[in-house]
């Protein structure tokens, strides 16, 4: 098993991921028409306990032994290398890969496990500036998680992260024609995406995590707003110069509770294009999770929620 298992595409997935706070996990249902639906949603906190009680517990009280099982990892925990698409056969495309990014790890090549998204380009003029998006973790850390849940007997079928998660969200929200630009805040940092016809084209992170963000000081709180302002900026400006054959509609916030207007406000007075707050309700139907109504239980879901509305598949 690597990232992005492509087997049993239609299967419903329980994503579930380990956070320093303790164990998420989410099952979306997928409607022929109209939102999709959240099914599940649960949080064990680890009260110092381990993971893998945390883990025999989710087997417990969960319908996770009936779904396809997704492990979203932590950020710090794989790396996101971007580079060129590479002329070779998909069937040898792993082989090359390890050459080509062996020298931008700090550990040997042979001890990862590599898997990649592709970045379509223009498609108008046959796939122009096509890269790809390689994502690299330690063997010793996806074994140990196979080997938890494993021993659960809710063995993993896929590894996620959550640049692909939020593009799940972003997906369901875009315009036609047009890319969206999605930012996140958890209490790892920010995440700026920007998806086109689905597909994941531009991830970023930025250095100032939920905390900063919640600044008690106006002028303190500014501060960190300038800063988010100024790495977007530069971000957006680099992705429209390398796909100029993609106009991006908007910008969408994540819900982030209270702080989701002033930042959103900062932001509309300093962005050329229109910046909105996400509501989930707007990409989901959650009737069966009412506690999801609160803008700060949307927050503290929204990562694992994208991870869940994967298809079983998908890449």
């Amino acid at each position: 098993m690597g990232f992005f298992s492509k087997n049993n595409k239609n299967a419903a997935v329980m994503a579930i991921s380990l956070g320093h706070d303790g164990l998420y996990s989410a099952s979306v249902q997928r409607e022929p028409a109209g939102r999709p639906s959240l099914k599940f949603l649960s949080f064990y906190p680890n009260d110092g306990v381990s993971d893998n009680v945390l883990i025999e517990r989710l087997a417990k009280e969960s319908p996770a032994r009936h779904k396809k099982r997704a492990l979203c990892l932590q950020h710090g925990q794989y790396q996101l290398l971007a580079i060129e698409a590479m002329n070779v056969p998909d069937t040898e495309l792993k082989s090359a890969l390890q050459w080509r990014i062996k020298d931008m790890l700090d550990y040997p090549v042979n001890t990862a496990t590599i898997e990649y998204l592709k970045v379509p380009g223009d498609v108008s003029t046959g796939g122009r500036n096509q890269s790809l998006i390689v994502v690299v973790a330690k063997n010793h850390l996806i074994q140990e998680y196979q080997d938890s849940f494993q021993s659960a007997k809710l063995p993993l079928s896929i590894i996620d992260i959550p640049e692909t998660a939020q593009r799940n969200f972003s997906a369901l929200l875009e315009v036609s024609g047009r890319g969206l630009a999605m930012l996140s805040f958890d209490d790892t940092g920010g995440l700026l995406t920007v998806t086109f016809a689905g597909e994941l084209y531009l991830s970023r992170r930025i250095d100032i995590n939920f905390e900063q963000l919640n600044q008690v000081d106006e002028e303190a709180q500014r501060t960190v707003f300038e800063r988010i302002s100024l790495e977007l900026q530069r971000s957006l400006d680099h992705f429209d110069r390398q796909h100029n054959y993609i106009t991006t509609a908007k910008l969408v916030i994540s819900p982030l509770g209270k702080v989701s207007g002033p930042l959103q406000s900062f932001l509309s007075t300093n962005m050329y294009m229109p910046v909105e707050v996400m509501d989930l309700s707007v990409a989901l139907n959650f009737d069966a999770i009412p506690e999801l109504k609160d803008l700060d239980q949307q927050r503290k879901f929204f990562s694992i929620i994208g991870a869940a509305l994967r298809l079983g598949g998908d890449e």
